[in-house]
């Protein structure tokens, strides 16, 4: 739609009959429909939500182009949708105003949904139907506008605060916990509201669903703010693994045991031709699967990736564009080259253990392993 790839995530699928059946067995009620017509009108007014949420994200989308950022797509879910750009918003101001465009929408629609539901006649179903979507639009409008990430109202708050402090990451580490706290008083609320009898027990939780996904999202807002601020840290000159070449045919036993001798810190096997030039490296996972009694009759060639397989970085890259260039080819491991020269290998576990010191993972524990 207007250029814009939209993706429809199988959670949704799940909303739109949940919402069918219940929304069909509401009008049923009200109207006194049969059930096959209820549940065609359910499923109308599931359309309709979707076009509100699709309208919602296309405001993002389309204020993001109009300040020249790209849109890589729009993918509708289980509670609501979000919208991928390929690039932060480059100010406050901008961060803003593609925060504020999709509540801006839903308020919009809520509005025109209130007037057709004030001029249509009561008792139906396009009276019903327009009540539905202006209550729905307006409810997202308000509590999207709350200031707490992952919320467009929590956005709006980091641009304030980037604006304020000039510094984005803190702006998004603070607005992260304005959104636990939002996402923790919603939860109370919820609570409250059904220990007083005003809120089924289907409602508490879909209201705690709402709430689990506000706290993972502000959750995830923190750590990426936090990784970002050490971006500077990942230096490829520093991280990068020296190279001991083996030649090909190599048993697999005295490859890791000239290893075990070098000095070096961290050294990764590579295989070389007969002139000498790089043309695989060993795959330390493969190595390891292998027997030890085996390993002298195993030639390192067998365990190891071509060099051409494997993603090459050139050395002077800022940390923030390897943890692009890592996040647009993931791998296990890169060639660190200058020119056409390879001067060492990067591990992906040692980019994460920069940006994530206190985190453990299978990537920190092999690297202990080898040193």
């Amino acid at each position: 739609m207007l250029g814009i790839p939209i993706f429809v995530n199988s959670s949704m699928i799940l909303l739109a009959a949940l919402v069918t059946l219940v929304y069909g067995n509401y009008v049923r009620g009200q109207l006194d429909l049969p059930g096959p017509v209820s549940y065609l009108v359910g499923f109308g007014f599931v359309v309709c939500l979707l076009g509100s949420v699709l309208l919602h994200e296309l405001g993002h989308a389309l204020t993001a182009r109009r300040f020249r950022i790209g849109v890589r797509g729009i993918t509708l879910e289980l509670l609501g949708g979000w919208t991928e750009m390929d690039r932060d918003a480059p100010t406050p101001r901008v961060d803003a105003l593609v925060s504020l465009a999709g509540p801006a929408v839903s308020l919009v629609l809520g509005g025109v949904a209130t007037a057709a539901f004030v001029v249509l006649p009561d008792r139906t179903m396009a009276g019903q139907i327009a009540f539905q979507l202006a209550a729905s639009n307006i409810l997202v409008a308000i509590f999207n506008v709350l200031p707490g990430l992952p919320l467009d109202g929590g956005r709006a708050l980091r641009a304030g605060l980037w604006a304020i402090f000039k510094d984005r990451n803190r702006a998004t580490e603070l607005a992260g916990w304005s959104g636990r706290l939002i996402a923790f008083g919603t939860g109370m609320v919820a609570f409250w509201f059904y220990r007083l009898g005003s809120l089924t027990l289907v409602g508490l939780l879909f209201v705690l669903l709402v709430v689990f996904t506000l706290w993972q999202g502000a959750g995830q807002s923190i750590r990426l703010a936090r990784m970002t601020r050490r971006f500077p840290l990942v230096d490829l000159g520093k991280l990068a693994r020296p190279l001991l070449t083996v030649p090909a045919g190599t048993p697999l036993g005295e490859a890791q045991r000239r290893r075990s001798q070098d000095p070096r810190p961290g050294v990764v096997l590579a295989v070389s031709d007969a002139a000498g030039n790089l043309t695989a490296l060993v795959d330390p996972v493969a190595a390891e699967r292998v027997p030890v009694d085996r390993r002298p009759w195993v030639a390192v060639d067998t365990v190891a990736r071509s060099r051409d397989a494997v993603p090459a970085l050139p050395l002077g890259l800022s940390g923030e564009q390897v943890v692009r260039a890592l996040q647009a080819h993931p791998a296990a491991q890169y060639v660190v080259t200058s020119g056409e020269d390879v001067v060492g290998v990067l591990r992906v576990g040692d980019v994460a253990q920069v940006l994530e010191p206190r985190r453990p993972g299978p990537g920190n524990e092999a690297k202990q392993k080898e040193k």
